[in-house]
């Protein structure tokens, strides 16, 4: 548990910290807030520019859907789960806290464990992947030992994690600047036929497949939105909230279109069915070595993403940890989370050797069904009931406004989770009869949504929202946030 006295150390600065990150799931002061909404942009472009990307983009064509529908439902799908991540921005600076800390007003102290194990397997979730992907491709590719790949990554990223919140935003930002003209050539290169195309296969348009393509990449960006607010929450507080949601909105999407389409076309048109190797071979058709060049710098780029994922998790885990026992937010508890949950997914990673673009549709999905009641929920909280209205003191005792145990975000996010069960696919371990129906396609993600986020408002249709607002003034006061 946190006093507002721990939320008053650390230095004061107005600009980026070179060393090891003081601050964790406390609240940040408005003294310390510094960076630039225009840096939110580059920063969730280069958290989708990588060949993780590119391989969301082989699922249409996979099912024998056409080029020109496979990039359509991907365009409509990523503007759709984007939508839901970006708005998570606003909070960040609105309150000064990680994404998780403010679910306590949805659910309670200790009740935002429920949500928490969810966003804990999504972060552990994605670097499995990422180290599965990255391993086994660059094995292929330069004979490199997988073991040994993993291991450098898992250190690296976990670096990056340890070192925090600062260094994630310059390292992004370099690595944006880096992978973006390569990826330019490649692209461009396409479009003026110096990549010739093999004749393509027999495509025609499906709507199973189109459906698993816009829901595979709708679910891609949704699976961020426990991340969002982490790297906002430095940012000065009042900051112009719909610049910020546009900044998050644009970068994290076209990024995702982009290598999404560019994927399709390098399945339709390439043979591809990797993304690392047909990175690797479409770079070397256009100029020797800038396949291998690309695939270098994604790598970098993929695992400074593991270091977002670390630092969310150990974000996660200590607001976990917190929620049950008195929990001190120092330097020396950040790193052993880091390098906990690191021991955790290099182990698992080492386990595996499973077909990556079925690993990664997997686990897209399963992170799917945990997420998209909690996002619901917590939007639907911040934006409809309470409205950006919260105590933030109260959020650190189980005996403030907020309660131990929220029934109302508890119970909302129960009855989404059910609701999208009968949608769930999950090939060779359990698919819902609405979804066996409907083709094996997998939509659970709509009535997830839908019926969580309405459950939610009307269970807090006899909320006091008054009797919340000395609590509220009180805590604004003692934090020195302007009323």
């Amino acid at each position: 548990m946190v006093t507002l006295a721990d939320t008053e150390a650390g230095s004061v600065r107005n600009g980026p910290a070179l060393g090891i990150e003081t601050r964790s799931i406390d609240f940040v002061p408005v003294a310390e807030r510094h960076g630039k909404v225009a840096h939110q942009g580059p920063f969730w472009f280069l958290g989708n520019f990588q060949f993780f990307t590119i391989a969301i983009g082989f699922i249409g064509p996979g099912m024998g859907l056409g080029l020109g529908a496979t990039a359509f439902a991907s365009v409509l799908g990523i503007l759709f789960g984007t939508l839901f991540m970006a708005f998570h921005a606003s909070q960040g600076p609105d309150l000064g806290l990680p994404q998780m800390i403010q679910s306590r007003a949805q659910f309670g102290y200790r009740g935002v464990i429920l949500p928490l194990l969810g966003t804990l397997f999504t972060f552990a979730g994605f670097n499995v992947v990422d180290t599965v992907l990255i391993s086994q491709g660059l094995n292929h590719l330069f004979g490199w030992g997988i073991p040994a790949v993993a291991m450098g990554l898992c250190a690296v990223a976990a670096i990056v994690a340890i070192f925090g919140h600062d260094w994630l935003h310059i390292i992004f930002r370099v690595l944006f600047w880096v992978s973006l003209p390569l990826y330019v050539i490649i692209t461009g290169a396409i479009f003026l036929g110096f990549i010739q195309p093999q004749p393509a296969e027999h495509t025609a348009f499906g709507w199973v497949a189109f459906a698993a393509q816009f829901a595979a990449c709708a679910s891609y960006n949704i699976t961020y939105a426990p991340y969002v607010s982490d790297y906002t929450r430095y940012l000065p507080h009042g900051r112009n909230r719909s610049a910020l949601v546009w900044s998050v909105y644009l970068g994290a999407s076209f990024a995702a279109i982009w290598l999404i389409v560019l994927g399709a076309w390098l399945a339709t048109y390439f043979g591809a069915s990797d993304g690392m190797v047909s990175t690797n071979a479409a770079g070397n058709a256009v100029i020797p070595h800038l396949g291998t060049l690309t695939v270098l710098v994604s790598v970098a780029a993929l695992t400074a993403t593991m270091g977002l994922n670390a630092y969310s998790g150990m974000l996660t885990l200590i607001t976990g940890l917190d929620c049950f026992a008195n929990i001190p937010f120092s330097r020396t508890v950040r790193i052993a989370g880091v390098l906990a949950l690191a021991a955790i997914w290099l182990g698992i990673s080492l386990m595996l050797n499973a077909n990556a673009i079925n690993a990664l549709y997997a686990a897209l999905s399963v992170m799917l069904y945990l997420l998209v009641p909690w996002t619901a929920v917590n939007l639907m909280d911040y934006f409809f009931v309470r409205k950006g209205h919260y105590a933030i003191a109260d959020f650190f005792t189980p005996t403030g406004i907020y309660g131990a145990w929220g029934w109302r975000g508890i119970s909302a996010y129960v009855i989404g989770f059910a609701a999208s069960v009968p949608f769930f696919n999950l090939a060779g371990v359990f698919e819902g009869p609405i979804a066996h129906a409907l083709g094996d396609v997998d939509i659970s993600w709509a009535p997830g949504l839908l019926v969580a986020g309405v459950a939610y408002y009307a269970l807090t249709r006899g909320l006091d929202l008054a009797a919340e607002q000395p609590a509220i003034a009180a805590s604004d006061k003692a934090l020195g946030i302007d009323l």
